[in-house]
């Protein structure tokens, strides 16, 4: 098919909806894997191979649009960012090369390995707390938020480790990420985009003072590590560091705390799996992987054509607005066979696109599986007859990138 007016009846497609969607998915990867989407204005492209190639020609396909709110923030919204002096754009994702080669070099120096493996013993004491505290809220045999208690929290405590971030301030933290996806990813109505305006005023003037506080007194973290380099001639500016953070205070825990709310999920419902880490703890690293592929927390990613380009034998117009269903590409059985089956021994299972692909593959991805790795070690040592709760069915927020679970109801059974 080659076209560029193939426009198809959405037949009820709603992108934001985010509760049932694989056998969607599946439906268009095998009958209209790239469709224009006349309602929300995008070509939809859900097979792997042609979001792989989406992904690695950043000179055609810009993620110029990555951030952009799916629906224009309200008048009443954009006065309030205004007069806020709200001017975040992004730290990484929306940015082209060269400012994104240049800052993402600066950042990446700060953000890495050396610095994830410090905080390690942190990351275990972390979970530990929290899963002490699941274990106290549970001890009765009633259901218990998985999510509230252990998947939100403590993926926010680990960046704030990094951060230099005092925990008290969490909540505040939480609610300005929420705010972001809601403004970013979602479909507001008018009056919601009201408090979700005045959480990003705060929230940019939180990072700013943050900033103010490292250059008068710099600690071990992410902010003053920046702030160093850039007092040793690293070509960042200000308000460029100011939206490496305004990007990392979101990504770093937002995404995870989703993701270990989803891999519970997906556990619980496959016994199978559950049983086989709590024989063999050796096989957590490769379950990590097939989780991310098969329960990511984004699972989907956008990208505007700046010339007409052909992928998968549909011409794009230039300007196409392209969403690209990155949680459908992990399921397409071309590159993983029975991709609808979770299987923790897959040998390819590390190939998924949940950090995305190519010169915008995500930053933080090592302290995401790390992270992922020590509570599923430590929640199948200390939960084995861990299950979701009789009667439980998971509902997801409405957005079209982060798949948010609104809770996540366990029973704990015997605990160790």
């Amino acid at each position: 098919m080659e076209t560029m007016d193939g426009i198809l009846p959405s037949d009820g497609f709603d992108p934001f909806d985010l509760n049932r969607p694989h056998a969607r998915w599946e439906q268009f990867r095998k009958e209209e894997p790239i469709f224009y989407h006349e309602p929300s204005g995008y070509w939809v492209v859900s097979r792997f191979d042609d979001i792989k190639a989406i992904f690695d020609d950043w000179k055609t396909f810009s993620s110029e649009n990555a951030q952009k709110p799916m629906r224009p923030m309200s008048e009443a919204g954009r006065q309030i960012l205004k007069e806020g002096g709200f001017t975040a754009y992004s730290g990484l994702t929306a940015r082209v090369p060269p400012d994104h080669t240049r800052i993402r070099k600066v950042a990446q120096s700060c953000f890495g390995p050396r610095r994830f493996k410090s905080i390690e013993p942190q990351i275990e004491e972390i979970v530990k707390t929290h899963l002490d505290k699941l274990e106290a809220a549970g001890r009765d045999g009633k259901p218990v938020d998985f999510w509230d208690i252990v998947a939100y929290p403590v993926p926010a405590h680990v960046l704030f480790t990094l951060m230099g971030i005092p925990d008290r301030d969490m909540p505040k933290i939480k609610q300005y990420g929420a705010s972001r996806g809601k403004m970013t990813w979602s479909d507001l109505s008018d009056e919601e985009m009201i408090p979700v305006a005045h959480d990003m005023v705060a929230y940019w003037k939180y990072i700013h003072d943050l900033l103010d506080m490292r250059r008068d007194a710099p600690g071990d973290d992410f902010p003053s590590d920046l702030l160093r380099l850039q007092a040793e001639v690293a070509d960042i500016s200000n308000e460029e560091i100011a939206g490496v953070l305004y990007s990392t205070l979101f990504a770093g825990h937002e995404t995870t705390s989703t993701f270990m709310g989803n891999y519970v999920i997906a556990m619980m419902q496959n016994p199978e799996a559950w049983d086989a880490i709590k024989a063999d703890p050796s096989l957590i690293p490769n379950a990590v992987e097939e989780m991310l592929r098969y329960m990511p927390s984004v699972v989907g990613w956008r990208r505007k054509a700046r010339t007409e380009a052909v992928v998968g034998g549909v011409r794009l117009p230039a300007g196409a607005e392209v969403l690209m269903i990155t949680g459908s590409a992990n399921r397409d059985e071309s590159q993983f066979p029975d991709g609808e089956k979770l299987d923790i021994t897959r040998q390819n299972a590390r190939t998924h696109l949940s950090f995305g692909y190519g010169i915008h593959y995500c930053l933080g991805f090592q302290l995401a599986k790390m992270e992922g790795a020590v509570l599923l070690r430590q929640l199948s040592e200390r939960f084995p007859d861990l299950r979701l709760a009789p009667g439980f069915e998971a509902e997801y927020h409405r957005n079209i990138t982060f798949r948010v679970p609104t809770s996540v109801m366990v029973q704990l059974g015997s605990a160790a």
